[in-house]
């Protein structure tokens, strides 16, 4: 399946060519707080099928609880995050970040890891009452 995605701000355009059956939900601590939130979906990109069609990315290496590097990155100006690969400068694959994929809403995840950290309130958020938009 081909995706295109963006930062935020669009200063960062990309497209891939992903298989939609691999879409994980991440419930680990520093994918919280990466996020901002209760976790993280990604999808993963051999380096063969992604571009990078516009814009740079700023990058953040993390060292994960096992010792092995991340290179987290990002739009430098609006901070979105935008994919993810190993600590290296021509890395195999890109791990996406699918919210900031054009074809999100078709991309649910198709597994769980790390359901140890997982936050029992996020696990079914379907009761929780809404609205159609903000402060409406």
């Amino acid at each position: 399946m081909k995706v295109e995605g963006s930062c935020h701000c669009g200063q960062v355009q990309y497209e891939a060519e992903v298989d939609p059956q691999a879409v994980t939900l991440c419930n680990c601590t520093d994918c919280q707080v990466l996020t901002g939130t209760a976790f993280r979906l990604s999808l993963p990109a051999p380096k063969a099928g992604f571009r990078l069609l516009r814009g740079q990315v700023t990058t953040y290496v993390k060292t994960a609880e096992s010792g092995s590097k991340r290179r987290h990155s990002f739009c430098p100006r609006c901070g979105s995050p935008v994919f993810a690969t190993v600590d290296a400068d021509d890395p195999p694959s890109y791990t996406l970040r699918v919210g900031g994929l054009l074809q999100r809403a078709r991309l649910p995840a198709t597994r769980q890891i790390w359901c140890n950290s997982a936050l029992p309130w996020a696990q079914n958020v379907s009761g929780i009452p809404g609205t159609p938009k903000q402060g409406t």
